[in-house]
């Protein structure tokens, strides 16, 4: 690692309500972590402590430990709306050594957690009226993309208003693709690999007997098409996986990569000394590019809560993208392995701070953890470990005769089967002014039983739609402003309908996402329609998904059938 930093990632501020507050934070060593939250004079001078909370780090690796701790009042207390809070850490090591936030943030970075002269992250509950209500929202993130890193704006946006509660951003939402485990950049693997080892402290034996090192950046397309199964590389597109991430210890590294400087090697070696593929010094320049925001990124998300959600690229290229894949990729047991891996680093860094309540003692969250750090003791060796981990992640069992994922029917669909142990993805929160729904579009697809296994699914089963969305409009809040977050998107361009359709009718539906959307089928689109307007008269959905934008306002209208017109 570049540094001797304490803190390796983080501290990145998750759920935010007014009767509590969740940070995350990634750690090189074991420690007892201590959150406190001030109230503040505009955000400049600190008040009082309003709320405190402890937790354990959690050791996934001998050099990994995390953290979500969540703040709790300290008397019969709540935070407002309309107010600037401030929060601070402790870290107490077992030795009994103790050091601050600034202590254990890398030195080059430790001016840059906060926006104020006392160093400490702040934040702002969403406002009382939806009228000053500010959300940024994202998706899609690639460090050696053509393009600059756009996530340093959100820096820009929080400076720009820091000391008004009204006008700073309240809450972000990243929609999907916060890593991309499939389209790596060959320099990335090269270090993410050595990281991941170094995290861990040891190497993950992957189904065939190999370990991920011995496969270089830039020769992993074979193996993780044959092998693997997985599509991303169709249609002599090698490039996008020839470096598709393979072991837990690499998963974890991209993530820390992505929103952290603390662990980036001060240099990369030139194509030539290593004898890199082609390329590799252009791409060189961009991750070097994208590292180089990476301070501005750590203070954004240290100070405005976050949430996210995943979209495919979080595991690989068209997950669960229709029963064809789920047959081809989790039937094989590295394409399986990879992606238990990817949805294991998916908990542990982004779904652990969505729903802190699923890790709490007793819940499926924390006996995911405890099974996460007896398999990762065990250097990968606890069987028994790691089944549990596959209960608690929701992957469906294998049928012993045919090797393929197991399937349960729910009125001409099949749905992966999941033990009921298994933790949700889906999550909601609410304020004074405005309620939002994250939906999981990926892990509760139905396919249709008596069709093809490349047709198109539901990106809800009929029961996911009644867990996921009936559920959520049951519940109070009809005045306040509706957010739905769909990873990806209810309506597009025509001309990709009319494309997307055209590839369906030759089987060629990897190479165009046919089906990942709610063009196909509209059935689907119809049902999730009339289940939301229901209940709500208006409301807002966010996508991500096909890097481009547009805005679409919709009516929707009912009609009576048996009434002429």
């Amino acid at each position: 690692m570049s540094s001797d930093a304490l803190l390796l990632a983080g501290p990145m501020l998750r759920r935010t309500e007014a009767a509590g507050v969740t940070v995350w934070v990634a750690l090189r060593c074991r420690c007892q972590v201590r959150l406190t939250v001030y109230d503040t004079q505009a955000g400049a001078q600190l008040r009082s402590g309003l709320m405190t909370g402890e937790a354990t780090t959690c050791a996934i690796g001998q050099h990994l430990h995390l953290a979500v701790v969540t703040a709790l009042p300290t008397a019969d207390q709540r935070l407002e709306a309309d107010r600037i809070y401030a929060y601070d850490l402790r870290f107490e090591l077992p030795d009994g050594t103790g050091h601050t936030l600034a202590e254990a943030l890398d030195s080059r970075d430790a001016g840059t957690i906060s926006y104020f002269p006392h160093g400490l992250p702040t934040f702002a509950l969403p406002p009382r009226r939806w009228q000053d209500l500010r959300l940024v929202h994202g998706s899609c993130r690639k460090p050696h993309a053509h393009g600059h890193d756009a996530l340093p704006i959100l820096d820009s946006l929080i400076a720009a208003a820091v000391a008004d509660p009204r006008r700073r951003p309240h809450q972000v939402f990243f929609t999907g693709d916060q890593i991309y485990s499939d389209d790596v950049a060959e320099p990335f693997l090269w270090w993410a690999n050595r990281l991941g080892s170094d995290l861990l402290g040891w190497q993950e034996q992957l189904p065939g007997g190999f370990h991920a090192s011995d496969l270089k950046p830039g020769e992993r397309a074979a193996i993780a098409t044959q092998q693997g199964g997985f599509t991303a590389g169709m249609g002599n597109k090698t490039d996008k996986i020839n470096s598709h991430l393979l072991g837990l210890g690499e998963f974890l590294a991209t993530y820390l990569l992505y929103f952290s400087p603390a662990c980036w090697p001060q240099h990369f070696p030139d194509r030539r000394s290593i004898r890199g593929p082609k390329g590799w010094n252009q791409q060189v320049e961009r991750l070097q590019r994208f590292r180089k925001a990476l301070p501005y990124v750590r203070r954004a998300l240290a100070n405005v809560p976050v949430y996210t959600i995943f979209d495919d690229h979080d595991v690989s290229d068209d997950w669960n993208l229709n029963q064809a894949w789920c047959l081809r990729v989790l039937g094989r047991p590295l394409g399986r392995r990879v992606v238990q891996n990817a949805l294991l680093a998916y908990a542990l860094i982004q779904g652990w701070g969505n729903t802190p309540d699923q890790f709490q003692p007793g819940q499926p969250g924390n006996q995911l953890l405890r099974a996460t750090e007896r398999w990762s003791a065990s250097e990968g060796t606890d069987s028994a470990a790691w089944s549990a981990i596959t209960q608690h992640l929701g992957l469906p069992p294998t049928n012993p005769l045919t090797s393929l994922p197991e399937f349960c029917r729910e009125d001409g669909y099949l749905v992966l089967d999941r033990q009921p142990e298994a933790l949700t993805w889906h999550y909601s929160l609410s304020s004074d002014c405005h309620r939002i729904l994250a939906l999981d579009s990926r892990t509760r697809r139905g396919f249709p039983a008596d069709e093809p296994p490349l047709a198109p699914p539901q990106l809800l089963s009929a029961s996911a739609l009644d867990h996921q969305l009936e559920t959520f409009l049951e519940t109070d809040g009809a005045q306040q402003l509706t957010f739905v977050i769909a990873p990806t998107n209810l309506f597009s361009l025509k001309l990709l309908d009319w494309i997307q359709r055209f590839h369906l009718r030759h089987n060629k539906v990897f190479s165009t996402d046919v089906g990942d959307a709610w063009n196909l089928p509209t059935d689907s689109l119809a049902q999730f329609l009339v289940a939301l307007f229901r209940q709500r008269q208006r409301t807002i959905v966010l996508s991500g998904d096909i890097h481009f934008s547009f805005a679409v306002q919709l009516t929707l209208e009912s009609h009576d059938p048996t009434v002429n017109s």
